[in-house]
């Protein structure tokens, strides 16, 4: 640190002590552990016994600045010496087997990760092993040190994130250019920069047009009539971007290369805004020349001319200013309704209903606009007919959800009938009604199963609005409809009753049982879908290799149910995640419920990739050839806030690494990458020795104690720089980004993204 930086440092912690410490210019224990905010008091009195040197029971500036200025400017032997002292918790000058386990309790629950004693009692045994160098029973300060060594990056780095409020601010990081000047930023947004261009060109052309031809009528009626034009093509053009159908279909084509049909929503969205705004100037102008009439009649009032349909004035029957009025209504409503406070407040119903006033809108346009129905008529047929086969479709054959298992933080695994004719591409995604729910309601969800997977499809549903909590309750309820008649005549009940019998066990494991129909039953609950064995009778081919897919337990749930309840599905639709298969080098990533369209994905790649492995004849090798032999690799990584969320889907992500190590022993093809952003990192004095007890004892079975996979779960945030670095060194081809999650975290990727010059596609719908 400079001179200055040294002096700025100074200043921040004087201000931030004397904004905790009492009138007496002393931090107590309690104020204390107010401001680091731990969760676990034994590392704030432990902090707090060091940081008293005189142990008077309170802090003092002069102490708070020592121990700080140890921490930050120290050496590497300073801060090692801080973290032994606070292991050696009887001040011994060693630190015994107990003293370690309790630090590591600690450790634990500051780092909010819950294991069972005895899984506690391994990791104080490895670390304590690998520590206790000449066997003495004890760990003595230069045999910690050696220790730490062999982990580079610990011992520089190490710190305690707990007093960062101690720390000046960083300054911001300022660009040398804006990052809407950047190659990077084209080549990331260019279809979508130049449709935008495009469609803003044609709304001045259109305008311009529309007002030089209505110029002698006076200025205000020229600005009323080239709005008017606009509102014609854009009021037209929203529904070009509700056939989620053709778009579906336009994804699969070499269109999907030129039009940002990924960004269909957001255009949708945009182009909504455009409408109510040309809509208030369309009618404000219309106002101020009517306003203007009124004046020079002098015997008719402004609102004469607003509310009472007369000759002439425009629309059907003279009623323009009447439709218009209720227009400008129902469109500010929509569009106050469909705010982000509404649709993400628990309110999805509101947005919902309210946005059926589309209906109302064109209907009121066609009144309005004499030559609307020109504009209207081709996109408006198509979305009629969209409708009309959606209805029937999904109306044709009423579904069954045969299962429910509700999993942690209360999402809802729905194990639903496939029909028949039911062909979908992973990351795909599906309209959802229940009846019991919500007789008219239709919510989308992503088909978290792969599509090899036959009978059956799952979709995840995390309780957030009305209608999910709704359901989320109504599948926990004991009095959920069973299923009923004689399930032995059911094609999947067959399928149970060859199944093995299995349920869910530590990372992915199952126990052989098989003895009576109510075991079976629990193998039905377990896999989540009936899965045939090798040679049954029952089993029915896959249209794609003439042989069936096993299925997996998708986690370990809070409650497993059979159930029969009525359900509709309308899809599938298509999302951007349709291009992974189209990648060299895909990197996947799923922010907490972000997993499951992945969750497809996944499954279908490694079906794939087993495919590929396996083909030996050479036509067989011929047909794999174009999107099924374009992906090299395959990053996947998770971020969980919370342990408890890796159990939505851990099952199959051990299923995957299980498969890989069968077809290719340590092969990469597929890496995955978990992150658990409550715990600490390594780098911490509160958890430095929990994450070597973690390596140590991944490395010795061979697989991560919080998961159970052989994939490491890393503690706190990526660090995308890092992250998209080592995939860049990797070189197996142009990388492609797609992720799911929160559009805070979308940001911060996108623009990682843009400075390694990766493709961003970001899933929504």
């Amino acid at each position: 640190m400079s001179a200055g930086e040294d002096a700025a440092w100074l200043s921040w912690v004087v201000k931030q002590f004397e904004s905790i410490a009492g009138a007496d210019r002393q931090i107590h224990l309690e104020q204390f552990k107010a401001a680091l905010k731990v969760k676990e008091s034994f590392f704030a009195e432990r902090l707090f016994a060091l940081f008293d040197s005189d142990g008077s029971g309170t802090i003092s500036l002069e102490e708070l600045l020592s121990a700080l200025s140890l921490l930050v400017h120290g050496s590497e032997t300073d801060k090692l010496r801080f973290l032994f002292q606070v292991y050696d918790v009887d001040g011994s000058g060693a630190i015994d087997p107990a003293e370690l386990r309790l630090v590591l309790r600690a450790c634990l629950r500051e780092s909010a990760v819950s294991l069972p004693p005895p899984r506690l009692d391994d990791l104080a045994r490895a670390l304590f092993e690998a520590a206790d160098k000449d066997g003495s029973g004890s760990i003595t300060f230069e045999e910690l040190r050696a220790e730490l060594e062999a982990f580079p990056g610990v011992m520089e780095n190490l710190s305690i994130s707990a007093v960062s409020w101690l720390k000046p601010p960083p300054p911001p990081e300022r660009s040398r250019r804006p990052r809407y000047l950047t190659a990077a930023y084209w080549h990331n947004h260019g279809s979508q920069l130049a449709f935008l261009g495009g469609y803003t060109s044609l709304n001045l052309l259109l305008f311009t047009l529309a007002a030089l031809r209505h110029t002698g009528l006076g200025g205000w009626v020229a600005v009323a009539r080239g709005c008017g034009q606009c509102l014609n093509f854009n009021c037209a053009f929203i529904a070009v971007l509700m056939l989620r159908r053709c778009l579906s279909w336009l994804r699969a084509t070499p269109v999907a290369q030129v039009l940002p049909l990924d960004h269909s929503v957001g255009l949708h969205q945009l182009v909504g805004y455009v409408v109510l705004a040309l809509g208030a100037v369309h009618t404000g102008a219309h106002v101020a020349n009517f306003s203007r009439l009124a004046q020079q009649d002098g015997h008719r009032a402004l609102t004469e001319f607003l509310l009472m349909a007369r000759p002439g004035g425009g629309g059907l029957g003279g009623t323009a200013s009447q439709t218009g009025l209720a227009l400008q209504g129902l469109l500010a409503a929509m569009l106050a309704f469909s705010s982000p406070c509404v649709r993400r407040g628990g309110h999805f119903e509101v947005f919902y209903w309210s946005h059926l006033s589309y209906v109302s809108v064109w209907a009121l346009l066609l009144l309005h606009a004499p030559n609307f129905w020109k504009w209207f008529v081709v996109p408006g047929g198509l979305f009629v007919l969209e409708k009309a086969v959606g209805l029937v479709v999904s109306r044709a054959v009423g579904l069954r959800i045969v299962e429910v298992n509700l999993l942690p933080s209360k999402v809802t695994h729905l194990v639903v009938q496939r029909p028949r004719s039911f062909r979908f591409r992973p990351g795909d995604y599906v309209y959802l009604n229940v009846p019991a729910i919500a007789a008219y309601e239709w919510h989308p969800f992503t088909i978290s199963s792969a599509p090899e997977q036959q009978g059956t499809i799952w979709l995840h549903v995390r309780a957030r609005g009305q209608w999910t909590s709704r359901l989320h309750e109504y599948c926990g309820h004991p009095e959920v409809p069973q299923p009923c008649g004689n399930l032995k005549k059911a094609r999947w009940w067959r399928w149970v009753k060859a199944a093995p019998c299995t349920r869910p066990g530590s990372a992915g494991g199952s126990v052989a049982t098989g003895e009576d129909e109510a075991v079976e039953l629990t193998s039905y609950r377990a896999t989540g879908a009936p899965a045939a064995p090798q040679g049954s009778q029952d089993k029915d081919p896959s249209p794609e290799v003439g042989s069936t897919v096993s299925t997996v337990s998708m986690g370990l749930g809070e409650s497993h149910r059979l159930c029969s309840i009525k359900c509709y599905i309308d899809g599938p639709y298509g999302t951007p995640t349709r291009r992974i298969f189209t990648s060299e080098h895909a990197v996947l990533i799923g922010a907490g419920i972000g997993i499951t369209p992945f969750a497809s994905i996944l499954q279908s790649i490694m079906y794939r990739y087993r495919l590929r492995k396996q083909s030996h004849d050479y036509k067989q090798r011929e047909s794999l050839r174009g999107e099924d032999m374009t992906l090299r690799k395959v990053d996947f990584i998770w971020i969980n806030r919370d342990q408890k969320h890796f159990e939505w889907f851990i099952s199959l992500l051990a299923k995957l690494e299980l498969e890989q190590a069968e077809q290719e022993p340590g092969g990469r093809f597929l890496e995955l990458h978990l992150y658990l952003t409550a715990a600490l990192g390594k780098s911490d004095v509160r958890a430095v020795g929990l994450q070597l007890a973690l390596d140590l004892l991944a490395a010795k079975e061979h697989k991560d104690s919080i998961t159970g996979l052989r994939a490491r779960t890393q503690p706190g945030r990526p660090d995308w720089s890092k992250v998209f670095g080592k995939v860049a060194e990797e070189r197996k081809g142009k990388v492609q980004v797609f992720f799911c999650g929160s559009p805070a975290l979308a940001k911060v990727i996108r623009a990682h993204c843009e400075r390694f010059g990766f493709r961003f596609f970001k899933e929504n719908f």
